[in-house]
């Protein structure tokens, strides 16, 4: 057999299995829209468990053609989580240390994941969010260039160029000429801005929707509130058609909903990414959403425990 990279599947590697991700439909939340199909890009489908894993890929392979990227150097990068993970995993595959800038109070399954693949890890104040890590990072690198491999996730065109070479063509090719609205949420912004480019390419009349939280002080791990923070290089809002805002609470909501309803176990931005799409979809849409990872990574935060609406707790009935 052969993968769709063109390698055998007796000589694949862990990095050969990132992209080709399912759409799945979402039928039972489609009832809050009548006349609307939902479809959710399966991202936690990758190796590495999330949609960071292709633009990580192609920002490492691309340090390593052009030389940035050496043997006895270290992949060092800001993250949240997701986009670490997805260093480390292809770190321990090819071979290289990484070393990952993280907000100390990212969720302890992310840390762990963080941990068993073999990263170093630099906790940053948590006030300070995404951009703390941001700053260290960079001080790191200005203070020893020789040391490291500065992937620099928020500046590097590799980002968006991954998504717009592959998530881009997957979903022309699963949804074709019937989709209408592509909806991605913002936090280095590559998966909206290199998706979007390719699909816009294909069909000028897809409406682009991206999703941001709606307050600076937000819940939303992995996106940015792009007023207060640092806007990454690679951002450009004038791509999107509508830039929707969304809810911790909505988005909380949603992703309870998606284990409960359509048995999708999947992160807050998913959720948050979906709250979103049903405030831009319109009656014979055709929405794709991306779902960035699964819900796993999450399972110690609180919002789990808060019943749907209308639900008994029992002792309570």
């Amino acid at each position: 057999m052969v993968n769709p990279n063109g390698a055998s599947e007796s000589s694949m590697s862990i990095v050969d299995l990132v992209g080709e991700t399912a759409l799945v439909r979402l039928r039972r939340i489609e009832r809050d829209v009548p006349g609307v199909e939902l479809y959710a890009k399966a991202e936690w489908q990758n190796p590495g468990g999330s949609v960071k894993d292709r633009p990580a890929l192609r920002m490492v392979q691309e340090g390593i053609a052009s030389g940035a990227l050496v043997p006895g150097r270290t992949i060092l990068d800001a993250t949240s989580g997701n986009t670490g993970i997805a260093y480390a995993m292809i770190g321990a595959s090819l071979g290289y240390r990484v070393t990952l800038c993280v907000p100390e109070n990212v969720t302890p399954e992310r840390k762990r994941i963080l941990r068993a693949y073999g990263a170093e890890l630099i906790f940053t104040n948590p006030l300070e969010g995404s951009d703390g890590a941001i700053r260290t990072a960079q001080q790191m690198n200005d203070a020893s260039p020789e040391r490291y491999f500065y992937a620099d996730q928020y500046n590097n065109p590799f980002n968006w160029q991954a998504h717009y070479d592959t998530t881009g063509p997957e979903i022309i090719a699963q949804a074709g000429a019937r989709l209408t609205h592509f909806v991605a949420g913002l936090g280095t912004s590559g998966t909206f801005m290199g998706t979007g480019r390719r699909l816009r390419e294909f069909n000028p009349k897809i409406v682009l929707a991206s999703v941001q939280p709606d307050s600076p002080l937000h819940g939303l791990e992995g996106l940015k509130h792009m007023e207060s923070a640092i806007v990454p290089g690679i951002y450009d809002a004038s791509l999107a058609d509508e830039d929707v805002r969304v809810g911790t609470e909505e988005a909380y909501e949603m992703t309870r909903r998606l284990a409960q309803e359509e048995g999708l176990l999947v992160g807050i931005s998913s959720g948050a990414n979906l709250a979103g799409a049903l405030k831009v979809a319109r009656s014979g849409a055709v929405v794709v959403v991306v779902f960035c990872d699964g819900g796993e990574r999450y399972l110690s935060e609180r919002f789990w425990e808060n019943p749907p609406e209308g639900a008994s707790i029992c002792g309570t009935n």
